[in-house]
């Protein structure tokens, strides 16, 4: 009789190990500003399904385009672009968060970030523009630096609003505001209980918790050249973000000069040095999104020495001729998958 016991609770491990279900994972993606996002969730609860997770990302996507969209006239970043006045301009306690901390790393980074800088980037023949017929030279530049400067912009948290010192200053969150909704989706999502997640809007990527095979969010840094993509390292990640910022494909040669589109607000003018791309790591992808731009800037020798001074994750890749390498600060090592 013992071992006829034995047998039927084999059995019946047996069976309910057959009836256990595998952890829930679902899959989205679509377009939104201009790019595309894909999110994926590992152990989603029943009560989650793709569709009410689509619906959660589509909440988030219509508030910040309602506010932070340059594409929108009646956005909120529109109106007060077109409006003159210099008095405190009331708007949204996200615009205002966006805003304010976009200055702060323009503080920090000595104005290699800057928001305001649009002007100067449609001169050049990137944004929304085409190349330029004739390249704006030194008394084009002069003037339009005199419409730009993050100097002449102010943010207000309570109550939330913005102001500007000059009528024709205009704001473009482009490098700032993806990252913003990465951080309001993550919010979203660990407002439904989901704790297991990847979230990425064109490159910028945010993570929480184990992957499906119960393992850190693994993130493959794109080797930064003009061929198809494909993996130069791999970076693991549980709650942190990461931003990749580069130089490549996003160009125009004219006379055997190459023209970048990241444009350095301190000189109006295309950066030119060996660096073609930067990969932040930080705690919100906001940060690693405005950060990548002003370390782009800055260039690997004062890029990396910024981002060691203040305790940032960073790698910086450079191309020289036909190959590329990497220096990194100290506190980005942990974050790398060795092979």
């Amino acid at each position: 009789m013992v071992g006829a016991n034995r047998a039927f609770i084999a059995v019946l491990a047996l069976v309910a190990a057959g009836c256990a279900r595998a952890p829930r994972e679902l899959a989205i993606s679509g377009p939104t500003m201009g790019t595309t996002y894909s999110i994926k969730v590992a152990s989603a609860p029943d009560n989650v399904d793709a569709h009410a997770l689509r619906a959660a990302v589509d909440e988030v996507l219509a508030r910040i385009d309602r506010s932070m969209s340059g594409y929108r006239a009646d956005s909120e970043i529109s109106r007060f672009n077109a409006s003159s006045s210099r008095d405190w301009y009331e708007v949204s306690a996200d615009l205002a968060t966006v805003v304010d901390f976009a200055l702060e790393v323009s503080r920090e980074s000595g104005g290699t970030f800057d928001i305001t800088v649009a002007p100067l980037v449609a001169a050049w023949g990137f944004g929304a523009s085409e190349e330029p017929i004739d390249l704006p030279d030194d008394s084009r530049l002069a003037e339009l630096k005199e419409q730009v400067g993050y100097e002449k912009l102010q943010a207000r948290l309570h109550p939330p609003a913005l102001r500007k010192s000059t009528g024709t200053l205009s704001v473009d969150l482009n490098g700032i505001a993806p990252g913003y909704a990465v951080d309001l989706m993550a919010q979203r999502l660990r407002e439904m209980h989901l704790s297991n997640f990847m979230i990425d809007i064109g490159g910028e990527v945010r993570a929480l918790g184990r992957n499906a095979r119960g393992e850190q969010w693994r993130i493959a840094v794109e080797r930064p050249v003009d061929a198809e993509p494909e993996p130069y390292a791999i970076v693991q990640l549980d709650d942190a973000s990461v931003t990749t910022s580069g130089e490549y494909r996003h160009y125009y040669d004219r006379d055997g000069h190459r023209y970048s589109h990241t444009i350095d607000p301190r000189t109006g003018r295309p950066v030119e040095h060996t660096l073609a791309s930067v990969v932040v790591i930080g705690p919100t992808s906001m940060y690693t999104d405005a950060w990548a731009t002003a370390l782009n800037v800055l260039g690997t020798a004062a890029g990396r020495e910024l981002a060691t001074r203040l305790a940032m994750p960073v790698m910086f890749i450079e191309a020289r001729g036909t190959e590329l390498q990497s220096v990194t600060t100290p506190q980005f090592e942990p974050y790398v998958v060795r092979p």
